[in-house]
Order: structure tokens, then sequence, then C-alpha cells
């Protein structure tokens, strides 16, 4: 139910809250909900791996205020395809405890409003991007926002394969911070991309099994609501583990890195193995919030291991 029918939503109790409000506070609050819109925390990762990209694109000639451009711009667009997921989830994010403080989900703010901010945000990160960096990475942002909004987000309503589509735009960062980089995109941004996409399936299937239930109230068929008893959730985050391990190698095969990044290429994925398997063995929240933070602690981890190794050779 949208705020305009409820007889006393939370938008509307607000009206009155803020008139007693001290005006700072309101001002606060308001830009706080604003803020979280862009999902600073998720989108940390997606700098991280735009400015590893970067790097090693650009070598150890690589000025700081070009990457400081690439990471603007791309911040932008990233705050803007959130801001634009949560405006059309919003009914959704409504349905699930995780998500139903966010601003649009609670009625705090009007979708128009996050829909106009999204927007702005992605036309400014664009531009950004464009006239600072170069038009190529402008475009693969670009689509990386539109393939994510109208591609991603409304097929989590209808298929489990909504995972897989995600990964796309979830992975194309990596082709933003090469191309900004070289302004080409080189079989070297693919590599990349391919960490990233295949790192990304054990990672949200562990979100998906620790927050199965909420899902499932939700309506969102993914992979553990659709087969609860988690064996087929636990078979693919194997999967594309093993498939991650030797993706994970590329880097050396087309001159990103030398055999000492292999080394520790080899350990990140035997341990993210390890907790693949584990996941497999005993389906709980717990081994899956185990899997989720070594997915979390691996992707940083690796592109610290490859951007030194390619600066150091």
């Amino acid at each position: 139910m949208s705020a305009s029918h409820s007889p006393a939503s939370p938008a509307e109790a607000g009206l009155h809250m803020d008139a007693a409000a001290p005006a700072d506070k309101v001002a606060y609050s308001r830009a706080g909900d604003f803020f979280s819109l862009t999902k600073p925390r998720l989108n940390f990762l997606v700098l991280l791996t735009t400015a590893a990209a970067y790097s090693l694109g650009s070598g150890p000639e690589a000025a700081l205020a070009d990457l400081a451009n690439t990471l603007l711009g791309t911040f932008l667009v990233a705050g803007g395809a959130s801001a634009l997921n949560q405006v059309w989830e919003r009914r959704t994010d409504r349905l699930m405890r995780r998500t139903r403080m966010r601003p649009l989900a609670d009625m705090r703010m009007h979708p128009a409003a996050g829909t106009l901010f999204g927007l702005v945000l992605t036309a400014a990160g664009a531009a950004q991007l464009a006239f600072f960096v170069n038009p190529l990475s402008a475009a693969v942002a670009l689509f990386t926002t539109l393939s994510y909004i109208l591609l991603y987000t409304p097929l989590k309503l209808r298929t489990s394969l909504s995972t897989i589509v995600g990964a796309l735009p979830g992975a194309l960062p990596a082709v933003i911070g090469w191309a900004a980089a070289t302004n080409t995109l080189s079989i070297e941004a693919w590599v990349l991309f391919g960490i990233v996409f295949m790192w990304q399936m054990p990672h949200f299937l562990a979100i998906a099994w620790m927050y199965k239930d909420e899902y499932a109230r939700a309506g969102m068929p993914l992979l553990p609501v659709i087969a609860p008893d988690g064996r087929s959730t636990g078979r693919q985050a194997v999967l594309y583990t093993a498939a991650l391990i030797p993706v994970s190698m590329l880097p050396t095969a087309v001159g990103l890195a030398t055999a000492w990044y292999l080394v520790g290429a080899l350990t990140l994925g035997a341990i993210l193995m390890a907790m693949s398997l584990g996941f497999s063995a005993r389906r709980t929240v717990h081994t899956a919030r185990r899997l989720f933070f070594a997915s979390i602690l691996y992707l940083p981890i690796l592109w610290a291991l490859l951007v030194f190794d390619h600066l150091a050779h």
C-alpha cells in the first residue's frame, strides 16, 4: 500500500514530527536518507574493483587525478543505479526485515524524489566520466545501470536465473576501470570481468540462503526459495567456486601477473572452496555466513595481490 492510500502512513506521521523537530536534525536525517539510497557499503566493493582495474590498466604511471575522476564518476553512477533499484523494489523491500526501514520502503521519501535523485546521480556520473575520463568508460557505466535496472531488477520477481543476470552488471565495474585507464575493451578487461562474475555467484548464493525466508515472503523465486532443501544452492556454490579458481589464474595468461600472484590466487581459491564445501555439506545459516564473509575478504585481497604483483614487476 502506498502512502497516498494509507490513512496513517509513516510518511504522513513524519510530517507532524518534522514540524516539531529541529530544522538541522530534520535536514540531517533527510540527507542521511538520500545518502543511504546510494548503498555506500555495497558500492565500496564496486569502487575497489574499479580502482584495481584502473591501476592494472594504467600501470605505475597512473595519475591520481584521473583515478579520482574515475572513482567519482563510478560512485555517482552506481549510487544512482542503487537509488533507482530501491524505487522499483520499495514494495518488496517493505516485506523484508533487513530492507523494510529503507527510506522508500518505509515511506519516509516519495518515490518521485528517489527517482529524480537516482536519475540526477546517474547523469552526473556519466557526464563526469565522459568529460573528465573518456566516453567509453561513460558508455560502459550507462550500460551497467540500464542492465541493472531494466533487466536484473524486474527479473528478481520472475526467475531464479536473475542471480546470473545480475552478475553481468555486477561485474562491469572492472570493465569501467580498465576502459577508463586504456580507452579500450581489450581481453584484459574481460578477464577481470570474469573474475568478478564468478565471484558473485557463491557470494550471492550465501546471501540468498541466509535470508531465504524473507525472500520467500517478498515473492522472490531465488534458488533457496524454490528448492528449500538447499542441495541445489550448495552444489551451485561449489561449482561456481570451482570455476572461479581457474578464471582467477587468467591474469597470468594475459600478462597482468606473475607466478607469485598465481600462488596467492590459488590459496584464496582453496579457502573459498573449503567454505563452499562446508556450506554444501551442512546448509545452515552459520555455514552460509562463513561463506559470505570469506567471499567478502576474497575479492579485496585478490585485487591487492594482483595490483601489487603487476606494479612490482
